[in-house]
């Protein structure tokens, strides 16, 4: 019985051991600098990625009204450092490097679009539910602001 015991102790605490190593975790991806949080999340699994965003949604919807807009705010002022830095990077770059950042990142784009274009229409409308729920309320108002915008190019045609 004190064995059933220590295996079953045992189990458990490899059971919960992940969530508390990837709790510790959060607070350290917060704090680290934008490249470094990049490098890390390409080196997670898309299973473990789901996870986090879990995570922080849960985390997110279980604050008071005061403290998510605390939490906007801090965003936004994240966001203009950041956007900031790339302009610096941008602006230090030679016109080689910036031609050669061009080019990739339209070479992305051309791959995203060739691959949309070889989905099916039920792939696409899978990958459409995909991104609203992903980009929540936000997304649904992408979703319709493109369809009217569709809907006003095709009557003009």
């Amino acid at each position: 019985m004190r064995t059933l015991r220590k295996i079953l102790l045992v189990s458990c605490l490899s059971l919960i051991a992940p969530f508390a190593a990837s709790a510790q975790s959060m607070d350290e991806i917060r704090e680290m600098n934008p490249e470094d949080r990049r490098a890390y999340m390409e080196g997670l699994t898309d299973e473990e990625r789901a996870g986090m965003r879990d995570r922080r949604r849960t985390e997110y919807e279980a604050l008071s009204d005061e403290e998510k807009q605390a939490v906007r705010e801090r965003r936004a002022g994240s966001r203009d450092r950041d956007r900031a830095a790339m302009r610096e990077r941008w602006n230090a770059m030679s016109d080689e490097e910036r031609a050669a950042a061009k080019d990739k990142h339209r070479a992305k784009g051309d791959a995203r679009r060739e691959r949309w274009e070889s989905m099916s229409e039920e792939e696409r409308t899978a990958a459409r539910e995909k991104w609203g729920d992903r980009k929540g309320k936000h997304g649904e108002r992408q979703q319709r602001h493109r369809g009217e915008r569709g809907d006003q190019a095709e009557s003009e045609e």
